[in-house]
């Protein structure tokens, strides 16, 4: 039973287990699987992500090969993670591959994410996928889609920001493990900047990748048409995946599509609740949330969740500080004195207090699993 399979896969965790690719490869030898031929463009960095794959995917469909993407995270449902020819994969083939995996015996098994890439890897090479974007979960050479580096034709990192950095320990640690995604010879693009850059052009150079950095007036990242994509941030993740298509040797025509047709609900996602305005955005660390916050209107309520690992307290003071109101809800960030807390989503956008004006939008926003499960009510038009 599907349900059953999701419930499974979804209860894997790494909790606190060492980043990395081993699981995986411990795993995949196992299922007796072999890497596909696809290309991949490994999409690497700390925000941007799923655009910058959502793009790609649009274009390589444009250009008429057999087209793949692994994203993260889902909002709905985890086969959102695997798509081919655009579409999400079966509910059967998801089903069949958790009940292959649930009967390994493993000393090491998997967490959710690693299992989730292992079945996307099957995917693309029964179904034939010849480009695939693959997006990094967290960091580069610490992440399991390090696994399928070999069959890697360019990398894309985005920029590298204040997130994970529990994990990392600094922002510079984290810099050189993305920038550790670099394989020796691939072309890279980034719009990385600061001391991330320098680490970026230093490993690039060690391993004569060629290295393009994002320049507005550079004709490989100039854009043809506008982003289909809201927000003023998306033209430098637009950008960037024009330049990959075209290091890459795909056509003008598949660059306009891949920024004319990509989706990626969730992302100053506009609805309605009730009759009244609501925007919902995945922003989830402080470089995501002074990208929104720049998009914002001078009026708005706001409604928060965050995981309490996540830097929360930058976010809300720049978001709380601009709002007439703001409620906490699910994922409740920890003690944080002063607001309302609302467990339940529905209930913290109905408390909310109600705009006088149309252009007051309440703002939902800290996490995309909180998108999800509002987008996932039924409630929102």
């Amino acid at each position: 039973m599907y349900e059953e399979a999701v419930r499974w896969l979804v209860s894997q965790r790494r909790a606190g287990r060492a980043r990395g690719a081993g699981r995986l490869r411990a795993a995949w030898v196992r299922l007796g699987g072999a890497l596909p031929p696809t290309r991949f463009v490994h999409v690497v960095g700390t925000n941007g992500k799923g655009s910058v794959a959502a793009y790609l995917e649009q274009g390589f469909l444009a250009a008429g090969v057999r087209s793949g993407a692994f994203t993260s995270p889902h909002l709905l449902d985890p086969r959102e993670r695997v798509r081919v020819g655009g579409v999400p994969v079966s509910r059967e083939a998801l089903s069949d591959f958790t009940a292959r995996a649930r009967a390994l015996d493993l000393d090491d098994p998997p967490a959710f994410f690693e299992w989730m890439l292992a079945f996307a890897l099957e995917r693309f090479a029964a179904e034939g996928v010849a480009w695939a974007a693959l997006e990094a979960g967290v960091g580069g050479a610490s992440d399991a889609t390090s696994f399928a580096r070999e069959r890697v034709a360019l990398t894309v990192l985005t920029n590298v920001g204040e997130d994970h950095l529990a994990s990392f320990g600094s922002l510079e640690a984290l810099a050189r493990d993305k920038a550790e995604a670099v394989r020796p010879g691939t072309p890279v693009v980034s719009a990385a900047r600061g001391r991330a850059l320098e680490v970026l052009r230093e490993v690039a150079h060690a391993r004569r990748a060629p290295l393009h950095v994002y320049d507005p007036k550079d004709p490989l990242f100039a854009l043809p048409v506008p982003p289909a994509l809201a927000g003023a941030f998306q033209r430098v993740n637009a950008a960037l995946a024009a330049a990959a298509l075209r290091l890459l040797g795909f056509g003008e025509e598949a660059v306009r599509a891949a920024l004319a047709n990509a989706r990626l609900p969730g992302r100053l996602d506009r609805r309605r609740f009730r009759g009244r305005a609501v925007l919902l955005d995945g922003a989830h660390n402080p470089p995501a949330a002074r990208a929104l916050a720049a998009e914002l209107p001078r009026r708005y309520r706001l409604v928060f969740g965050a995981q309490p690992h996540k830097r929360v307290d930058p976010m809300l003071e720049l978001l709380a500080a601009r709002a007439r109101a703001t409620v906490l809800t699910w994922p409740l960030p920890g003690p944080q004195r002063g607001f309302t807390e609302e467990p339940n989503p529905l209930s913290a956008l109905a408390r909310a207090p109600a705009a006088a004006r149309e252009d007051e939008p309440v703002v939902v926003t800290g996490s995309l699993y909180l998108v999800g499960r509002l987008l996932g009510s039924g409630f929102l038009e």
